[in-house]
């Protein structure tokens, strides 16, 4: 059940940090609470974007099937954040299928609301601004990797990024997700592994998660023309 203060929940959202009460409010009051479990799709890549997506609480996936079949990941996201804010912008469709990796509390904005607040808030659109300047050139740092980087180089990158605790990172879907995000195969990936294991830079897979023993160590991995 809803109180009466829950609007207060969106000020975590980074999109709306800087927005007065009042804003914060009516956004409340013209968004649609929604509920998804383990397993449950929030959005499918293609579908039209007639809400911004708000996640509140849990942890969803982001994916897309190319023409061929391949899925391809982006990663994940906790809440509180906002979702797929471009899809809203080109109003070509989702840009990725959003997978509930843990229950998630929504809360969905339609379009016109958060168009109408891109015109009025500077500092919302300064926000969104930025947002897809640092995507873009994320998007062009992975495709350089991808072409320049061995798996191993860009495993090692991955562990290092990974939120971390006690000093080790889950790996969530385990090995075929890992080699769907780095877009390579899972035999790739098991070999980079093992590479990393037998050098003593991780530990072993245990319960899916890896113990990272040497991050300086693998930070030269994921760097290899800078040794």
């Amino acid at each position: 059940m809803e109180s009466g203060e829950d609007w207060r929940r969106l000020r975590d959202v980074p999109l709306f940090t800087t927005l007065p009460d009042t804003d914060l409010r009516h956004l409340w009051q013209a968004s649609v609470p929604r509920r998804y479990d383990t397993g449950e799709l929030l959005r499918t890549q293609g579908a039209p974007a007639d809400h911004l997506l708000v996640l509140l609480d849990g942890r969803t996936a982001a994916s897309a099937t190319t023409p061929g079949g391949r899925v391809v990941r982006f990663g994940a996201w906790n809440g509180p954040c906002a979702l797929d804010k471009v899809a809203l912008l080109d109003r070509a469709g989702h840009t990725a299928t959003f997978t509930a990796l843990a229950p998630c509390t929504v809360r969905a904005i339609p379009r016109a609301r958060f168009m109408a607040l891109l015109d009025d808030s500077a500092a919302v659109r300064t926000y969104v601004l930025r947002l897809l300047a640092a995507q873009a050139r994320a998007q062009q740092h992975r495709l350089t990797d991808a072409v320049t980087l061995p798996c191993e180089a860009r495993l090692a990158a991955w562990l290092l990024d990974a939120p971390a605790a006690d000093g080790h990172v889950t790996l969530g879907g385990g090995q075929r997700e890992l080699a769907d995000l780095l877009g390579v195969t899972r035999v790739t990936v098991n070999r980079a592994l093992s590479r990393l294991r037998r050098d003593g830079l991780i530990g072993p897979a245990e319960g899916g998660r890896i113990k990272v023993l040497a991050p300086e160590l693998l930070a030269l991995r994921a760097a290899p023309d800078s040794r």
